[in-house]
């Protein structure tokens, strides 16, 4: 049998205390339970001397979360060099340092609110992202596909163990290598583009999961780290599809089991697999999804 942790880079702690809390209630029955649920805190991150945002995280890889906040916003650019990252746990705060100067005044009065949970938002024109953008022809072999769904699936997760929490997962070929799990989907994100930043990780030839929709931030997202395959358990949004056609992401939703839908970048899949050799995925890893995924 496969080990499905094998290869994996960063992958979550279910057992980790600082991330869930025990609490105690009710069932449906009125007896009484304990159960785990996820702990969400505030972390401030700075560019510099500005404070930029207030993110609502789990609080593991803060470092990372600020990189990638900043570079997904076009605050910080990948050509940048970052002379420090200070995290000071007490005072959640994280401040980025560069060696460019830099000020966002301007653009901190323009957000645009996203459709992405705890507090999500893009800020200046969200169509920059997409200008001039060139993603290269990467294959995606559905044994990949499905082999890749599977292996995240029965990884021992927070979702597993608290649930409320997304997860998103930077992937080659079929093994998962960075899997990072947040109350925002976008956190998540952002956490594995600051790895990429950090570690100097190329983007061309990487596959990225979420276990959230695929909307028109998750798509900008994708598409502004240079990855060219967005695949996800979810459904879609109309201005996601349409921008993913636009830079040629491979836009795949509703990925459950057997089952999957591709409605952009099609020309990237190579259908190698017989479906009669793959697995109906177990109720016990079972998520949410649309009434369509059924």
């Amino acid at each position: 049998m496969i080990d499905p942790l094998a290869g994996y880079l960063i992958r979550p702690d279910p057992l980790d205390k600082r991330l869930t809390e025990r609490v105690t209630g009710i069932d449906h029955t009125g007896a009484r339970i304990e159960t785990a649920v996820t702990v969400e805190r505030a972390l401030t991150i700075f560019l510099n001397g500005q404070e930029i945002v207030t993110a609502m995280t789990i609080g593991d890889y803060p470092e990372y979360l600020a990189l990638g906040y900043l570079l997904n916003q076009h605050m910080l650019l990948p050509d940048d060099a970052v002379t420090g990252i200070d995290y000071d746990e007490e005072l959640a705060v994280v401040v980025v340092r560069t060696k460019r100067k830099t000020n966002y005044e301007k653009k901190l009065k323009k957000k645009v609110q996203t459709s992405g949970c705890a507090q999500g938002t893009v800020f200046g024109d969200l169509m920059e992202a997409l200008e001039g953008v060139a993603l290269p022809n990467t294959q995606l072999r559905t044994s990949w596909l499905y082999a890749l769904t599977h292996k995240i699936n029965t990884t021992p997760s927070l979702y597993l163990e608290a649930g409320a929490i997304h997860g998103c997962v930077l992937a080659h070929e079929d093994q998962p290598l960075v899997y990072m799990e947040d109350v925002g989907r976008h956190n998540a994100v952002d956490k594995i583009a600051g790895w990429m930043f950090e570690n100097n990780v190329p983007a061309g030839d990487k596959i990225f999961y979420t276990t959230g929709r695929l909307t028109s931030e998750m798509v900008i997202k994708t598409v502004r780290m240079g990855i060219p395959i967005l695949i996800s358990r979810s459904g879609f949004t109309a201005w996601g599809v349409d921008l993913a056609r636009k830079a040629n992401l491979t836009l795949i939703g509703r990925a459950r089991g057997k089952r999957f839908v591709a409605l952009a970048g099609e020309d990237r899949i190579v259908f190698d697999q017989d479906l009669a050799s793959v697995e109906d995925e177990s109720g016990k890893h079972r998520r949410k999804a649309a009434m369509h995924d059924d």
